[in-house]
C-alpha cells in the first residue's frame, strides 16, 4: 500500500493527526472548508482543521505545522496576498502603522507577501502554536536572538539560507517587494514537526447566536496609523473589511482578487509598552488579562480574554462567564489599544459614527 493510500486510511481510523505529525512539514498547499468543532484544546484528531474547525478535505495538510508569515502592510504593499487564504490573521501595532501576522495551516499561499520584519510581540502572539514556522525578512540583532530563543522556528529570509521561496517582485521597490512561497517554506519544518492546537472554541450547526451578542452592522476600530471597519455582510455571513484612504473615505481592502472577509473578528485589547529589544517599537502585553469584543455571525459580543502564559491559547468569556463560540471559518485578530472600537448599529449611516480615540 502506497504512503498516500496509507494516510486516507488513517483517517478513517481517526488517528491521522497523531501519525502525520510523525512525519514531519511539508506537503500541499491547498485545502477548503466545511464543518463545525468544539473545545479548545479537545479536537477530534484527523476530523477538523484545529485553527478553523472546518471539516479536513487535505489530509497532508492536517498533520503539517502551522506557518506564520509577517505580512507589510503599507499602502503601497496592498494589495497583498495570503491574507483570504490563512486561517488566523492578527493586525498590529507597530512604529506608525500596522502589520499583519498571517498564520496558514489548513491552506497555503503561493506566493505570499510582501513579508517584512518581525517584533517582539510576535513571540507571545505565536507560542501557542506549537513551534510554529516563523517568515519573516529579519530584524534587529536583539529581535533577532529573541526569536531564536523562542519556540518560534525562524524560516526567515536570512535564516532560509537561499531557501523557502524568497524572491524580490520587480513590480515593486524595496522594501515593499519581498515574497516567499508557503510550500517551500513548509518543507524547512524540523523532523517531528505537529500541527497546531486548536486556539478557540468551536459553533456547531446548531448552536444559537451567544444571548449575550447584540446584532449590529458593523465595527469602527483605530488601529496606529489606520481606520479600520469590518462590516456585516449578512449574504455572505462574513464581516468585509474596509480601511480609510488618505482622502478620508472608506475603501475595500482586497487581498488574492477579492475584498479580505472573515467569519469572526476579535479586537483583543492590549496595553502597548516598549519593546525591551528596541525602545522604539511598541510591544503588545497578550498574557494575562484584558477585555474588548469578539464579532461573530452578526452579533457583537463584549468579552474579557484570559491566559496564564504565552505557550496557552486566549480563552474568551462573554459577561456571563459563558466561554464565546466562534464561527467556524477565518478569524482575524486586531490587537488594538484599549476602547479602540466603535459600533455601527443596523441602519445607521458610518459616516454618522465618530472614530474612537483610543
Amino acid at each position: 500500500m502506497n504512503r498516500r493510500r496509507t494516510l486516507l486510511t488513517l483517517t478513517a481510523a481517526g488517528v491521522l493527526v497523531a501519525t502525520l505529525a510523525a512525519c514531519g512539514g511539508g506537503g500541499s498547499s491547498s485545502s477548503t472548508d466545511v464543518s463545525t468543532t468544539t473545545a479548545a484544546g479537545d479536537i477530534a484528531p484527523g476530523v477538523l482543521y484545529p485553527l478553523t474547525g472546518l471539516a479536513v478535505t487535505d489530509p497532508i495538510a492536517a498533520g503539517r505545522p502551522a506557518l506564520a508569515v509577517k505580512i507589510d502592510n503599507h499602502p503601497i504593499a496592498r494589495p497583498q496576498t495570503g491574507l483570504n487564504k490563512a486561517d488566523i490573521v492578527f493586525e498590529e501595532n507597530v512604529e506608525g502603522i500596522t502589520r499583519f501576522i498571517a498564520v496558514f495551516h489548513s491552506e497555503g499561499s503561493d506566493p505570499v507577501g510582501p513579508i517584512r520584519s518581525g517584533r517582539t510581540q510576535d513571540i507571545d502572539l505565536l507560542s501557542s502554536y506549537n513551534k510554529p514556522l516563523f517568515a519573516w525578512s529579519g530584524g534587529n540583532a536583539n529581535v533577532t536572538r529573541a526569536v531564536n530563543s523562542s519556540s518560534l522556528v525562524n524560516v526567515g529570509h536570512s535564516a532560509s539560507k537561499g531557501k523557502g521561496g524568497y524572491f524580490r517582485s520587480q513590480e515593486r521597490k524595496a522594501p515593499h517587494n519581498l515574497y516567499a512561497q508557503t510550500k517551500d517554506l513548509w518543507t524547512l519544518a524540523p523532523e517531528g514537526s505537529g500541527p497546531p492546537p486548536v486556539q478557540f472554541t468551536f459553533r456547531g450547526e446548531s448552536d444559537a447566536r451567544p444571548a449575550t451578542s447584540t446584532p449590529f452592522d458593523g465595527a469602527k476600530v483605530s488601529m496606529t496609523g489606520l481606520k479600520v471597519f469590518w462590516k456585516w455582510d449578512a449574504a455572505a455571513k462574513n464581516f468585509v473589511r474596509f480601511t480609510e484612504n488618505s482622502r478620508r473615505q472608506l475603501e475595500p481592502h482586497v487581498s488574492d482578487d477579492v475584498q479580505v472577509n472573515a467569519k469572526n473578528v476579535i479586537v483583543l485589547y492590549a496595553t502597548y509598552e516598549s519593546s525591551a529589544a528596541d525602545k522604539k517599537s511598541p510591544h503588545a502585553v497578550t498574557v494575562g488579562k484584558g477585555n474588548g469584543f469578539v464579532l461573530t455571525d452578526g452579533g457583537l459580543v463584549e468579552m474579557k480574554w484570559e491566559r496564564a502564559n504565552a505557550e496557552t491559547p486566549f480563552t474568551f468569556t462573554d459577561n456571563a462567564g459563558a466561554v464565546i463560540r466562534m464561527t467556524p471559518g477565518r478569524t482575524w485578530i486586531e490587537v488594538s489599544r484599549r476602547n479602540s472600537l466603535a459600533a455601527v448599529g443596523i441602519g445607521v449611516d458610518p459616516a454618522t459614527v465618530a472614530w474612537p480615540v483610543p
